[in-house]
């Protein structure tokens, strides 16, 4: 744009950049006319322009955005005195929960496109960071998530927000995924107390006819748990729990294959307990489901008490396999591989400590009666912490281990294999919470936050662009 402006005078220029879909059959500017015939219809695109066709129209739709986001961001807030928490948690935090909430992971460096699709496990998560925002959409995010599981309790990985159908491509058997479902649908109650979702019908795997009550899909990804454990009375990893590069059935020896698709050759040994940890504390959320609201979802008192009971049961049992057979001394142990050899252990010569099951045991209140609580983040934050966060494991591994999988594939220090993750630095923040190491929380979770590294910018290569 070429611009002359006399002293004083002033100019508005309104620049638009937009999208807008146009049915197949008003796609020709006239189908009936050969000679225009590939011609695009751009009459609903002059349509839109003329919405904005002034600078009174444009300020009017910035106003209403701007609406539109102040009421919606003031459902919570707070007033800490501190300006960096305040401007993060008011602004940035709920904003961002709000785009991973409606792009899922399709931003990602990593996105493949229509093979992968939503999350199971994924849009559980992000239920936990805007419940509070959208309830309404949080429910019918719920009710979407629940008629992808499988009848078992198990589920798809992912699934396609279009169709809302599971993916075959991907396939299941991640043994976090369906104790994610609880994780969301107790968020969901807590915020809401809306009881009636518990009894609203839900099909599994979209199956016309096999509609149940969404509590019965959360007994069934309990229960899918409680009948899928391994020798030491841990649960199964099955391909993978949330880390999806740490495969301990794959055995993969073709270059350029991938980990997500390849066989799965569960053969019932190798364990999780970072899904141990998960199970203690989504399965003692159940129970408490079952407790509060059992009844006004059609249990009788009789049955809540006995099912509470077995849960609870369960409950005790893997939390003490998880501080025996899961105990490294010093730190919890990740996991047992197909061979039943513990991964993440001071026996190892790389990748002696992971911090997921660190973060999600001490969550669970694991290991806070006898000193392991404290000792584990102890050593997350003498082994695993540096300026920049805490790393996902340690020491890098240097080799691929087929018995390992995708982890051991990459570079060190990079992604899964060393790397700095902001999505499981919270959960130690969060153990050091309920651990009572209030400072350190809250040094956690600085180390992370955009807003309190602002004077260390300039050392990113990628995100954040925007610098508060």
């Amino acid at each position: 744009m070429r611009l002359e402006l006399q002293p004083d005078e002033t100019a508005s220029l309104v620049f638009m950049l937009g999208y807008i879909e146009v049915a197949k059959d008003q796609k020709w500017e006239d189908p009936n006319n050969p000679a225009k015939v590939g011609i695009i219809n751009k009459k609903p695109a002059h349509e839109l322009f003329r919405r904005f066709a002034t600078v009174e129209q444009v300020e009017a739709a910035l106003k209403e955005l701007n609406s539109y986001w102040s009421e919606l961001l003031t459902t919570y807030s707070v007033d800490s005195g501190d300006e960096k928490l305040d401007r993060m948690v008011n602004i940035w935090h709920q904003y961002q929960c709000m785009v991973t909430f409606n792009m899922s992971r399709s931003a990602s460096y990593y996105e493949s496109g229509m093979g992968r699709g939503m999350g199971f496990r994924d849009s559980n998560q992000d239920l936990l960071g805007f419940v509070h925002l959208i309830p309404e959409r949080a429910r019918e995010r719920i009710i979407d998530i629940a008629s992808t599981q499988m009848e078992d309790g198990s589920a798809w990985h992912q699934y396609q927000p279009l169709t809302k159908k599971g993916n075959a491509d991907i396939g299941g058997g991640f043994n976090d995924d369906p104790l994610w479902l609880v994780a969301g649908v107790y968020a969901y109650l807590a915020e809401t107390g809306d009881v009636s979702i518990l009894t609203e019908p839900v099909p599994f795997n979209n199956v016309e006819g096999s509609e149940q009550p969404l509590l019965e899909h959360l007994r069934r990804s309990v229960n899918f748990t409680i009948t899928h454990k391994g020798p030491h009375g841990i649960p199964l990893i099955g391909r993978a729990d949330w880390n999806d590069c740490l495969n301990l059935n794959c055995f993969s020896d073709t270059p350029g294959e991938s980990f997500q698709t390849v066989e799965n050759n569960d053969t019932g040994v190798a364990e999780s307990v970072f899904i141990g940890g998960m199970f203690v504390l989504y399965g003692s959320q159940y129970a408490d489901i079952l407790e509060h609201y059992g009844r006004l979802a059609g249990m009788s008192d009789a049955e809540i008490a006995s099912e509470a009971a077995n849960v609870r049961a369960e409950i005790g049992q893997v939390s003490k396999a998880v501080k025996t057979a899961g105990w490294d001394g010093e730190w919890f142990v990740r996991a047992y591989d197909a061979y039943s050899r513990k991964v993440g252990t001071h026996e190892d010569t790389e990748g002696q400590i992971y911090i997921e099951p660190q973060g999600m045991c001490v969550m669970a209140g694991i290991g806070l009666d006898d000193g392991k609580a404290q000792q584990a983040l102890k050593s997350v934050k003498e082994r695993l912490t540096c300026d920049w966060g805490t790393a996902i494991l340690a020491p890098a591994y240097s080799t691929y281990r087929i018995e390992l999988g995708e982890i051991s594939s990459y570079p060190r220090g990079y992604k899964e294999n060393g790397g700095i993750f902001c999505h499981n630095n919270p959960w130690i923040s969060i153990a050091n919470a309920i651990a009572g190491n209030d400072d350190e929380a809250f040094a956690v979770y600085q180390r992370n936050c955009p807003a309190y590294v602002e004077d260390k910018s300039d050392v990113r290569k990628v995100e954040p662009y925007v610098l508060f």
